[in-house]
């Protein structure tokens, strides 16, 4: 198989003509953002400004890891801990951020708040346009968001959620079948092997999937 016949994991512009798309690896630059090949952002306006206008309150050290394969639509929004609001006492307005004596008084409650941690986005994971995740927020391999969900809390592999706040819709396959899919974990194979199968992959069954990755020696114990 010619290496010409498999996308280019660093093309920045995947799609010759359609700027709107833009694979996330070779665009971000901030070592807090950490995405796997070939997943994508799609945005008529400005797609290239993912890390700007798509990553909000990016302020501490939380990082935003997203796997391989996913599909993120225009409008989807990570909010990092830096949107936080202080709620121990009365008052929950950011004082810090201005400056001078507020900043000197009360330094010591924002550094000492909790974190949720990283925001953590599997592999193969669809995000619909417009979809909102919180901070510390985990989403498994296969899942999908629906357009317009709030994602506050974390979403199992292949699941389906929706709605304020994202709530599952359905699973996409039984606990047999999803244990299949993990344990093949396709996003990890050689791009050679996912080009040769994409066919599979994209309309087979996970028992297909889970026959493929064994006879590779893929299949995780």
């Amino acid at each position: 198989m010619s290496a010409t016949a498999i996308p280019d994991p660093t093309a920045l512009h995947p799609l010759a003509g359609h700027d709107r798309v833009v694979l996330l690896r070779p665009l971000v630059t901030d070592p807090r953002i950490e995405v796997g090949e070939y997943t994508y952002f799609d945005d008529p306006d400005g797609a290239t400004r993912f890390e700007e206008r798509n990553v909000l309150y990016a302020y501490g050290p939380e990082r935003l890891v997203i796997g391989r394969y996913c599909a993120i639509a225009t409008g989807t929004r990570f909010l990092m801990a830096g949107a936080a609001h202080p709620t121990v006492g009365v008052s929950t307005f950011p004082f810090t951020m201005f400056g001078g004596s507020w900043t000197e008084r009360t330094l010591d409650i924002v550094t000492g708040l909790p974190s949720r941690g990283d925001t953590v986005v599997g592999n193969d994971v669809w995000f619909g346009h417009g979809a909102t995740v919180l901070p510390g927020v985990r989403i498994g391999d296969g899942a999908i968001i629906a357009a317009g969900a709030m994602v506050t809390a974390d979403v199992e592999p292949y699941t389906v959620v929706g709605g304020n706040p994202a709530r599952p819709i359905r699973r996409r396959f039984d606990d047999a079948d999803i244990e299949r899919l993990l344990r093949a974990a396709w996003w990890d194979w050689p791009v050679e092997l996912v080009t040769e199968h994409v066919r599979a992959i994209m309309s087979g069954t996970p028992a297909d999937i889970e026959a493929i990755a064994a006879a590779n020696g893929l299949l995780s114990a």
